[in-house]
């Protein structure tokens, strides 16, 4: 069965925003993961230090983890706004 796309699609005029902003965000979170690792190999015992009762590692982790989740969520909340000035 052939079925075809649910929504007629065209050209989207927001899509160079999109690009810009996600490389923006790509490069934002690039240099803080790059901060994490270079704290790990250079420096380990900063990494080792009790924040919160656990080490500052495991909070660098998780908070790497919650960055990317909240970026997710305001790029798809700007993208969205864009998407919708820009195309209708």
């Amino acid at each position: 069965m052939g079925h075809g796309p649910a929504v007629k699609l065209g050209k989207d005029k927001a899509a160079t925003y999109k690009t810009r902003l996600g490389v923006k965000m790509f490069i934002v979170y690039t240099l803080v993961y790059a901060t994490f690792v270079i704290l790990n190999t250079t420096n380990p015992k900063v990494m080792e230090s009790i924040i919160f009762g656990q080490t500052a590692a495991v909070i660098w982790g998780f908070s790497l983890i919650v960055l990317a989740l909240v970026m997710a969520v305001i790029y798809n909340r700007l993208c969205t706004n864009a998407e919708e000035q820009m195309n209708s």
